[in-house]
C-alpha cells in the first residue's frame, strides 16, 4: 500500500511538472492566435488587442495556467480559439484513431517479442538468431525512415498500400521496432534464467523443453520484460504521432501539429498533456506490476 501511494505521489508529481512546462514552452513560441487570424482577415490592432484580452492572452503565463489547469482538472479543456469547437471533443475523436494505431503495433510488438522468447526459452536457436536481427533492425533503422521508404515502394511504385490513412503499414512498422526493442534484453535474461540450477533439474527430470520454458523460465524473466516493456510502451507514443504524419492519419499528433501552425494554445495544450500523462500513466502501471511481480522491491 506504501508503494502504491508512493509511486501515485510520484506519476502526479510528474504530470504537474510536465504540465506547466509544456504551457511555459507554449508560451514561448513567437507570435499567437489572434496574429494567425489577423494575417487571414482584416484585423487593426484595435481588434487584436480586445481579442487577446477575451481570450485572455494578456494575463500572465501563471494565471493563465491556473485558469487552464482548473477548468481541465473540471473536464473543460476549453475551446478552439482558431475554430470555436470544444477542444474536448477534437481530442476524443484524434485519440480514437492513435489509440487504434498504438493498441495494434504494442499488440504485434509484445506478441512477436513473446513468442520468440518462448521459443528460445524452449531451446530454439532459430527463435535466438531473429530475436538478434529484430534487434538490429530497431537499432539501425528508425521507424520514420522505414516509413518513407515503405511509402515509396509499395503506396507509390507498387500501389499495394494506400499512400494516405492506411494502418496495416505503420502498425507492423512500428510493431516491429517495438520487438526489437524487447527482443535483446529479453533474450539476455532468459539465457542468464536458464543457465540456473533449478532450470538444470527440470531438465534432468526429463520434463519437456516447452513446459520448462513456460513455467521455469519465463516467469523469473517477467520483470525484466516488463521493465523494457513499459519503456517500449512510453516510447510508442512518438512513434505513433510520426506514423500519423507520414500516412495521414486522423490522430493526435496531426491535431497538435496542425494547432501549432495556427498558435491554438488550447488544442495544442490538451493534446500534449493528453501524450505526457499518458507516459507518466504507463510508467506508474510499470512500477506497480514490476512490484507484484518482484516481492524484493
Amino acid at each position: 500500500m506504501k508503494h502504491l501511494a508512493q509511486t501515485l505521489l510520484v506519476a502526479l508529481g510528474q504530470a504537474a511538472a510536465i504540465l506547466f512546462g509544456l504551457f511555459l514552452l507554449f508560451g514561448a513560441v513567437p507570435g499567437d492566435v489572434v496574429e494567425v487570424l489577423a494575417a487571414a482577415g482584416d484585423l487593426d490592432e484595435a481588434q487584436q488587442a480586445a481579442m487577446r484580452a477575451e481570450l485572455g492572452l494578456d494575463q500572465p503565463a501563471w494565471r493563465r495556467f491556473g485558469t487552464w489547469l482548473a477548468a481541465a482538472l473540471g473536464g473543460d479543456l476549453g475551446l478552439s480559439q482558431r475554430f470555436g469547437q470544444p477542444v474536448g471533443p477534437m481530442l476524443a475523436e484524434a485519440a480514437h484513431a492513435t489509440l487504434e494505431l498504438a493498441a495494434a503495433s504494442a499488440a504485434i510488438g509484445l506478441g512477436l517479442a513473446g513468442g520468440l522468447g518462448l521459443a528460445y526459452a524452449a531451446g530454439s536457436r532459430l527463435a535466438g538468431q531473429a530475436m538478434e536481427a529484430l534487434n538490429l533492425w530497431s537499432i539501425a533503422l528508425p521507424t520514420f525512415c522505414v516509413g518513407v521508404a515503405v511509402l515509396l515502394l509499395f503506396a507509390v511504385e507498387l500501389h499495394w498500400i494506400p499512400a494516405v490513412g492506411g494502418l496495416l503499414a505503420p502498425a507492423l512498422i512500428l510493431g516491429i521496432d517495438n520487438a526489437g526493442q524487447l527482443a535483446k534484453p529479453l533474450a539476455e535474461e532468459v539465457a542468464e534464467v536458464a543457465a540456473r540450477p533449478h532450470v538444470t533439474v527440470a531438465r534432468a527430470k526429463g520434463l519437456a523443453p516447452l513446459h520448462i520454458a513456460r513455467w521455469h523460465i519465463l516467469p523469473l524473466a517477467a520483470p525484466v520484460a516488463v521493465s523494457v516493456a513499459g519503456v517500449m510502451l512510453a516510447g510508442l507514443l512518438g512513434g505513433t504521432l510520426t506514423m500519423e504524419m507520414l500516412f495521414g492519419l486522423p490522430g493526435v499528433g496531426a491535431l497538435v501539429l496542425n494547432a501549432l501552425q495556427g498558435r491554438d494554445q488550447p488544442v495544442v495544450l490538451a493534446g500534449l498533456a493528453a501524450a505526457a500523462l499518458s507516459i507518466v500513466a504507463v510508467n506508474a502501471v510499470v512500477a506497480l506490476v514490476q512490484a507484484a511481480l518482484d516481492p524484493r522491491r
